[in-house]
């Protein structure tokens, strides 16, 4: 999709190590594709609350990009976010960064902030579209392979839409960054790369059938054994 670049704002400019920071949009659409959970801050009765969700990203209807969450029609979270500017953060950590010295141990990571005022999505159509994009992203074609929801079940359920306009991006890759006076110490100094991994798929213990393709898909681009 074509859409605008990542533009700073007064939310979103790094204040350190602005050299991590990604311009390109294309930047935060790989940190949401590759991740699978986020943590959405909202205030709620005048305190700061931060939750970890499930999410989905739709690239197609939006110019830049649209991030779907959910939650129970009476959590306070859902409730209280399209009232006010939220904070959704998604992270990888990529690796552990050891260093000659204390100070410079650090971490190899992608991590995106988003910024705005969450719309609640009271179209059925889209609503279903939503939460079809959030069991999507967990399990790619999961949700043509499931009962849908019913009538009920969506009635219970919030789906808030987010605009991906206002995000930044900042990324560390590579090895420790030690003071050259720190080189001939006699400590090791290294990354300890870390790796999401999937275990084999579980029947639940009522079901008899066959993992499905598309589970099996999912498994082993986590790194399930074949």
């Amino acid at each position: 999709m074509t859409s605008t670049p990542l533009q700073p704002t007064a939310r979103t400019s790094l204040r350190r190590s602005k050299e991590r920071a990604a311009t390109d949009r294309q930047a935060l659409y790989d940190v949401l594709l590759d991740g699978m959970f986020c943590h959405l801050g909202v205030v709620v009765d005048g305190h700061p609350l931060v939750l970890p969700t499930a999410y989905g990203i739709d690239l197609d209807h939006s110019a830049d990009g649209i991030m779907y969450l959910h939650g129970s029609v009476a959590a306070r979270s859902v409730v209280a976010a399209p009232e006010q500017t939220v904070c959704v953060t998604v992270t990888h950590t990529d690796g552990l960064v050891l260093a000659r010295s204390a100070f410079h141990h650090s971490v190899n990571y992608r991590s995106a902030v988003i910024f705005g005022v969450p719309r609640l999505v009271t179209g059925a159509e889209e609503k279903l579209h939503g939460l079809n994009r959030i069991v999507d992203h967990l399990v790619p074609g999961r949700s043509t392979a499931v009962r849908p929801p019913n009538r009920k079940e969506l009635a219970k359920t919030s789906v808030l839409a987010l605009s991906l306009t206002e995000a930044s991006v900042k990324t560390r890759s590579g090895p420790a960054n030690d003071e050259e006076e720190d080189l001939n110490l006699p400590y090791w100094t290294g990354v300890i790369p870390l790796h999401s991994v999937a275990g084999e798929p579980e029947n639940n213990p009522d079901c008899d059938l066959l993992v499905p393709a598309h589970v099996r898909s999912r498994a082993n681009r986590l790194g399930a054994p074949s």
